[in-house]
Formats: C-alpha cells, structure tokens, sequence
C-alpha cells in the first residue's frame, strides 16, 4: 500500500468509527515545541552532569532536589507551548462523539488547553504539584518563578510536581481506566511514542478490535501487529481528518 493510500485508509477508519481511544507520546507534542528529553541533545552533556533519566529519577530527586529543580524549569516547563492541529483534532473529534478517550504519556497539559475532556495522564501533569507536608496544591507559574527547591507558602516544606519520575509507579487507578477504555475501542490510534516504555507500551495489548493505527515518525516494535502503520507527522496527519 503507498503512503497516499494508506493515508486515505486512515481517514476512512476515523470516519468509520465512533468509540476511538487515542494513545500518545512526547512526539505529540514535540510538534508544539517541546523537546523530547530522550532524544540526542548536546545541552545535556554541557549544562548537567547526568543523563535526563538519572535526574529524573526518585533517587536523584530526593538526593540532589536543587540540581533536579534547576533541570525541571530548564527543560520540562514549556508553559508558553500551544496545542497542535493533533491536540485540536482530538478534542473536536470527542465533541462530535468520535473520540472516547485520549491517554497521553506526556505531562505537558496540552490535551486539556485544546479542550479534551477525557485525558488520562499515565505520567502526570507539570500543572499539579503539591507540599509533602501539607499537601497544598499548587501550579507550574509557582514552580517555575521560584529559585532553588521550592517550598510551601502555608507550612514551609517541600513541593513535588505531581509527575511520575523513574523508579516510580504509576497511579493504578490510571491505568485501569487507560484498559477500560483501550479494551472497549473500535479503533485504537497510537501516535508519537516508540512503544518502548514499560508499563505504558504494554496497553497495546489490551485491544481488541481490528483497527490499530500507529502513527509515529519512526518505526515502532509493534508496527507488525497494526492494521495501518504510518510513518507521518502527527499534527500534518490529523489536519486532514475531516469532523
């Protein structure tokens, strides 16, 4: 099949669906702007002296919390960042009825700022972050305005963003629902994320029906299980699904 074919096949399975669950990763929203921290960049290795994957780890978070704050604002509050036509797409898709649920691994808020209602985040939100103390909530402009580690207006301790880091579980309840809705799809589109990161890669399997797109910039392990793999741009992709 050509890739114009196999273009048109996807936008014939979305029109032909009504119970879709879209399933995300960073190459969502690499497309709005925000880097993709696993991705080769040489700032890493001049400003930090740890890979992203150590300083974002619990270990690292709670051993060196200045040096971990000082990565955080640098590179994962992109507050300035806007959805793209991918996150806009989605969320008229779920106000037309098509749309059941997206599941994103990104942490960014992008879903929700486009007008998703249904937004599971596996990996949490830079949006929420809360004291350890207390438990009082606070946003990413408190977080990234502040200097050093940031601490709790009210009681004084210590603020952490309400993200999964390395060596940390997800929120189970999360994830439960991210099966519900995946095992109930007619269509199950996959976009922007390789599929290598575990538990998450793992809910491909949770599908049932015959319509698995993935569609991703690269090659993924599982493109020899979908019904459509298309190695696209996301955003270019769903600007030309018609609602």
């Amino acid at each position: 099949m050509g890739r114009e074919e196999k273009i048109q096949a996807f936008l014939d399975m979305v029109e032909g669906s009504d119970n879709i669950v879209f399933f995300g990763g960073a190459g969502v929203s690499t497309e709005s702007g925000i880097p993709d921290f696993r991705s080769v960049d040489g700032l890493y290795n001049q400003e930090y002296d740890e890979p992203p994957e150590i300083i974002l780890s619990h270990t690292f978070y709670r051993r060196r919390p200045e040096e971990f704050y000082r990565f955080y604002r640098n590179k994962m509050l992109c507050l300035n960042a806007q959805p793209n036509s991918a996150h806009k797409k989605l969320a008229e898709l779920e106000a037309a009825g098509k749309v059941r649920a997206v599941i994103t691994q990104n942490i960014d808020g992008l879903h929700q700022l486009a007008g998703s209602k249904k937004v599971l985040e596996l990996h949490g939100s830079v949006h929420r972050n809360y004291c350890e103390s207390c438990h009082a909530c606070y946003d990413a402009r408190y977080i990234l305005e502040g200097e050093g580690v940031p601490r709790c207006g009210r009681c004084g301790g210590g603020i952490k963003p309400d993200v999964v880091l390395y060596e940390e579980g997800l929120n189970q309840q999360t994830l439960q629902e991210a099966v519900y809705y995946i095992s109930q799809a007619d269509m199950l589109i996959i976009g922007g994320t390789s599929l290598v990161v575990y538990p998450a890669a793992g809910l491909v399997d949770y599908y049932q029906g015959n319509k698995l797109a993935l569609v991703n910039k690269d090659a993924t392990p599982k493109d020899n299980i979908a019904d459509l793999a298309l190695q696209e741009s996301i955003g270019e992709l769903f600007a030309k699904i018609k609602v």
